[in-house]
């Protein structure tokens, strides 16, 4: 585990031999140990944590897993006092950076605090005029007055492009949203039908191919680009319905009402024979119905894992009554109508209830009304999220036939499970695809994915590339090597330690923006001495020096409060504080006497 920091940094045998005298700061000698819990792929900043924790007067002790499923199984059974642990808010909405995390109940909680609850209800409720100063005490509560995380720092977002095999141009960088694949053309545009595109990701086991049983990196890009979603992001997390289900979209007069135009140029993919195959049944007004229903219930599916960012949906209904669009706006002029006419090469002359009705030519068209709970204009966000991916009725309530409270893992097998695309005994690809491609099979190797041939098809959003392969390389080093040898075409997530690895390889490029990514320590909040005492969690969080993390990095990493720090500006910022650190142990070590 022996880690040489660049620069200003301590070497391992500098940090153990100031630790040798150092003490807690008041009588007791008895230094307090800190089980650090992380992947083995967060070894240099394990390294950088312990080193500054031993420092400043602890007892350090690693626990380092080989991959997500194992961390996971650690951190389930409480076997850490702190684990390294980073989320990166892909809907572009501060909501989304806390709800999920630090919510009680939330997906992704292990808190209950009553007060944060309430700061993160009434900051979701307003807008970014006012929501700054809630979003500060938020801040406030969680990091310094009781320190339930630790911030180790913000990070860019990059991606290497082999330039001589992509057209560069094609390929989107976008700060919240996954790597869209139906925009990526070659340089050669003859091999669109001959060549795959070739990607990468590092882990090989995948959630869930059900978009609301996964939020994670196995999942994330894999059903992004699986589904279609009532709107999308921008590069820059603008909601647009540019590339989405929707013609255009409008929030009428309260901010509880959300009205979406359905284009009818998507079918559902499926596969046969490992081929990609028009089902010829219409995506439609009863899957969006049917999927943000299931979203929003914790109980539509075992394991549900994103039912808490949707909510704040109440209901969604199909509109045929072509008056109700004539109502005002809350922002901008005109009327829902207009909203949703703008552009549209037809007009809206007639609202169908069924999807095989609506023929978009001729002025016929369906529109899906979603009310919320109450006002909540982030929902948007919300709804261009991986989760909000629009799922076939028929077809997963065909294989959703289980009893959800009675749910066997052992012997139910559900809609998305990815045994049924893994080659051998239990292939049996039973996937409805709404979004440009499909997953046809998969090993322990690689992905491969197939374009969609029903949708929105001579438009401009139709797949370029018929073929997408994403090959499972676990090893940073081992991904850059293989982009250097062209055996992969684009490396998403670049090491800060390579960006000149590529910047100075002549057939690379490579594009980096500040992400929304925030890496950041959670303390156990149920076990051990840091769930019970306060002024420990604080020692360790003043122990932390953001600029040892920038400096180790190059430079190419960005100070951070908590997950919101990269969407809303409150101006705090934490500073490494010995002083204080000496402090809360002392105080720390009092309240055991």
């Amino acid at each position: 585990m022996v880690l040489v920091l660049t620069g200003c940094l301590n070497t391992k045998s500098e940090v153990t031999e100031k630790a040798s005298t150092a003490t807690d700061g008041g009588n007791n000698t008895v230094k307090p140990e800190i089980e650090i819990l992380s992947m083995s792929s967060n070894e240099a900043d394990v390294n950088i944590v312990r080193d500054q924790l031993v420092k400043n007067g602890f007892e350090v002790k690693l626990n380092l897993q080989p991959d997500y499923g194992s961390f996971t199984s650690q951190k389930d059974a409480g076997n850490y006092d702190v684990a390294v642990s980073s989320w990166t808010t892909v809907t572009g909405n501060p909501d989304y950076a806390v709800r999920s995390l630090f919510k009680t109940n939330g997906d992704n909680s292990i808190m209950a605090d009553k007060e944060i609850d309430e700061l993160i209800d009434l900051a979701s409720t307003q807008s970014p005029e006012d929501y700054t100063g809630t979003y500060k005490k938020l801040e406030d509560l969680l990091v310094f007055e009781r320190a339930y995380i630790a911030p180790l720092y913000s990070s860019y977002k990059t991606q290497g492009i082999n330039k001589d095999i992509l057209d560069e141009k094609t390929v989107r960088l976008s700060k919240s949203r996954a790597l869209a694949w139906e925009t990526i053309d070659f340089a050669d545009k003859s091999k669109r039908e001959t060549d795959p595109l070739i990607l990468t990701q590092a882990i090989s086991a995948l959630t869930s191919l059900d978009p609301i049983k996964g939020n994670d990196g196995s999942i994330n890009q894999l059903n992004t680009n699986m589904y279609v979603r009532l709107v999308n992001l921008t590069d820059d997390d603008i909601v647009t319905a540019k590339g989405s289900l929707s013609h255009n979209f409008a929030i009428a007069d309260g901010n509880s009402d959300y009205y979406f135009l359905l284009r009818d140029d998507i079918n559902f993919a499926a596969v046969t024979d490992k081929k990609a195959v028009d089902t010829g049944e219409r995506v439609g007004a009863d899957d969006v119905i049917f999927s943000l229903d299931r979203a929003k219930n914790p109980k539509s599916v075992p394991d549900h894992r994103t039912y808490s960012l949707h909510e704040h949906i109440d209901k969604a209904e199909v509109v045929t009554d072509l008056a109700e669009l004539d109502v005002a706006l809350s922002s901008g002029e005109g009327t829902v109508r207009d909203a949703l006419e703008a552009e549209l090469k037809t007009g809206i002359s007639e609202l169908v209830k069924e999807k095989d009705e609506a023929n978009n030519a001729e002025g016929k068209y369906q529109v899906v009304k979603m009310t919320t709970t109450e006002p909540f204009p982030q929902v948007l966000n919300y709804l261009a999220h991986q989760s909000a991916g629009i799922v076939s009725k028929k077809q997963v309530e065909s294989i959703n036939t289980y009893d959800v409270e009675t749910f066997d893992v052992n012997k139910d097998i559900p809609y998305g499970d990815q045994n049924t695309v893994t080659e051998g005994d239990k292939y049996n690809n039973t996937l409805y695809a709404s979004g440009p491609y499909i997953l046809s099979h998969k090993n322990d190797y690689e992905a491969v994915f197939l374009k969609n041939p029903a949708y929105m098809k001579e438009t401009e959003h139709e797949p370029k590339i018929s073929n997408v392969t994403v090959r499972f390389i676990a090893d940073p080093e081992s991904s850059l090597s293989a982009l250097r040898n062209s055996e992969i075409h684009l490396y998403y997530g670049v090491p800060e330690t390579k960006y000149e690895v590529v910047e100075n390889d002549p057939k690379l490029s490579l594009q980096t923006l500040e992400s929304n990514g925030v890496s950041y320590m959670l303390f156990n909040t149920s076990k051990r001495e840091v769930a019970k005492s306060e002024d420990l969690r604080k020692a360790v969080l003043y122990s932390i020096n953001q600029d040892e993390f920038i400096n180790y990095y190059q430079g190419n990493k960005i100070k951070a409060v908590s997950t919101v720090s990269t969407l809303v500006d409150t101006g705090n910022e934490l500073v490494a504080d010995p002083g204080k650190v000496k402090e809360y142990l002392n105080n720390y070590q009092k309240g055991k006497k």
